[in-house]
């Protein structure tokens, strides 16, 4: 059984707060981008409500190093983080192949450069659908649909193509999730 759940819903402009996503499958407890947000609460007691404390959270998944997207890692004391090229434990660093790595059963990091050269969405077969917690999109109006700050766009929008024929539902960096149609 694999589920996904919206902890917080990011923003962006005046202030930013990055989309924190808690991903359930089996044994393994993943948070998502566990970024800035306004109050730590706002992670930890939607956490806490779904029966889950910090240190049982067994992975952190980093779409990016933006601080937006890290800066509550350490929340999670006992989580093997894992980004785009690596995972890290404790005093370990431990490479991995990248695109198509699990970190669990249903559970896979997808390479979606773009927003950063380093960018990863991570593809979830969840039990009521295929999630993607992602920054090929901001918000879920999908915009902006030019990424400002984006390291190269034409790769950025591969991403989004790639990612729009599997997904039944995105979870931007910044927003509230979508679905996606087709």
């Amino acid at each position: 059984m694999a589920s996904v759940h919206l902890l917080h819903a990011g923003y962006s402009g005046e202030r930013t707060a990055s989309s924190v996503a808690l991903v359930r499958d089996g044994d393994a407890l993943i948070v998502v981008d566990p970024g800035m947000v306004p109050r730590r609460a706002l992670i930890l007691d939607p956490l806490r409500e779904l029966g889950v404390e910090p240190e049982a959270v067994t992975h952190v998944f980093l779409s990016h190093h933006h601080p937006d997207h890290t800066m509550n890692v350490a929340l999670f004391q006992n989580a093997e983080v894992v980004d785009f090229w690596a995972r890290y434990l404790d005093d370990l660093w431990r490479d991995m192949p990248g695109d198509g790595y699990r970190l669990s059963p249903k559970s896979q990091l997808w390479l979606t450069p773009g927003h950063t050269l380093e960018d990863a969405t991570l593809i979830v077969e969840a039990d009521d659908g295929v999630y993607a917690m992602t920054h090929l999109w901001w918000h879920a109006d999908r915009g902006p649909e030019i990424d400002p700050v984006a390291f190269d766009q034409a790769a950025l929008e591969a991403g989004r193509a790639r990612l729009l024929a599997v997904a039944d539902v995105v979870i931007p960096g910044h927003g509230a999730s979508f679905r996606v149609t087709r």
